[in-house]
């Protein structure tokens, strides 16, 4: 199974995402809560509160192991939402965010948003992520 990207060439081709992805009727949809860096009740550890790469690779991971436990992979994430409390630190560490990307997702870019908010809930997150997969028929079965 594969998602099929859809860029229509009259709006601009996208940097770093997809204008869409199209599932195949074969697959199952996993809705994947916001994950962000947050251990426990405590919230962030205060070392990396200010940290916006390190924060946003591990949400991310959290997303890939919610997806993985499914039975799918990076390549199986349709629509990917970023939320950040600190839009400059994205700015200012898109390179960076770039890599912990790609080492983590490959060359794959969903469907994504980036939206600047207020206040996270758990302390200290300044990033939170949430995703919408499509896993193929007859994976993870027995995730639950």
């Amino acid at each position: 199974m594969s998602l099929r990207v859809i860029n229509p060439e009259e709006i601009g081709a996208p940097k770093g995402f997809s204008h869409g992805i199209l599932a195949p009727a074969s697959g199952r949809i996993l809705f994947v809560a916001g994950q962000n860096a947050s251990r426990d009740e405590s919230g962030v550890e205060p070392a990396i509160r200010t940290d916006f790469v390190r924060q946003f690779a591990i949400a991310l991971d959290r997303i890939l192991a919610v997806v993985r436990e499914a039975g799918g992979g990076p390549q199986d994430i349709g629509r990917m939402t970023i939320y950040t409390t600190d839009l400059p630190a994205y700015l200012s560490g898109r390179a960076a965010v770039g890599v912990v990307y790609r080492e983590a997702m490959g060359s794959h870019f969903p469907a994504m948003a980036l939206v600047e908010v207020t206040q996270l809930v758990d302390g200290g997150a300044i990033v939170e992520i949430e995703a919408t997969a499509v896993i193929p028929e007859g994976s993870g079965e027995e995730a639950g």
